[in-house]
């Protein structure tokens, strides 16, 4: 945890560009005599923070943090059907699960990319030239395809009891947006997006600022 705090540039403010006129405002504002030097309120300033961060990245957990309505599809669910669902719930991603519950892959929007377009390495505009060229025949091979002919496996997952630090650092060093939760047994009990961990994040900086 040390070493991932080390590593990460803090929200907000940086308390070494904290001015002494600045400390000197915010000493005005508490009430009766403070015996404490400007010098001496920027370091509690800045260990202070950094704790406050530190216990944040402790205290939150994926099973708290994560989506327990997951959208999924099975292996053997066609690619037509993959694409309409994540399109009718618009989500980027998703699992594809095995009959028992477990995690077989993830699919997500750069899957179908990739193999609309290969040659254009995956890029929304390849697609559409290489679509426009081959009218169509590239989409309609991928038609006769299943959920487990393009999914990334095996999925990068995370436990329920994984720590807030723990997530950014997969979504940081995979370079990830999503990642299926699994309980004990491993099976699927939902899933954290980004957008689930700047919900939290916003949230906590609100309070604190």
């Amino acid at each position: 945890m040390d070493e991932f705090l080390k590593d990460k540039p803090e929200e907000g403010p940086d308390p070494r560009n904290i001015s002494d006129e600045d400390v000197l405002e915010a000493m005005k504002e508490i009430g009766g005599y403070v015996d404490i030097t400007s010098g001496d309120f920027k370091e509690i300033y800045r260990i202070a923070r950094r704790t406050a961060w530190k216990r944040l990245l402790e205290v939150g957990r994926a099973g708290s943090l994560m989506t327990r309505e997951v959208i999924r599809v099975k292996r053997k669910t066609p690619l037509g059907e993959v694409a309409e669902t994540m399109a009718r719930n618009n989500v980027s991603g998703l699992p594809v699960v095995e009959s028992d519950g477990s995690v077989a892959g993830l699919i997500t929007e750069k899957d179908f990319l990739r193999r609309l377009a290969p040659q254009n390495q995956g890029s929304l505009m390849g697609v559409i030239a290489v679509c426009l060229q081959a009218a169509g025949q590239t989409a309609l091979a991928l038609r006769e395809k299943w959920a487990e002919d393009i999914m990334t496996s095996p999925a990068l997952t995370l436990r329920e009891d994984a720590s807030l630090g723990e997530i950014l650092r997969l979504f940081r060093e995979r370079t990830i947006n999503r990642a299926p939760v699994l309980n004990e047994q491993g099976r699927l009990t939902g899933i954290v997006t980004r957008a689930d961990v700047l919900r939290i994040l916003a949230g906590y900086t609100e309070k604190f600022f």
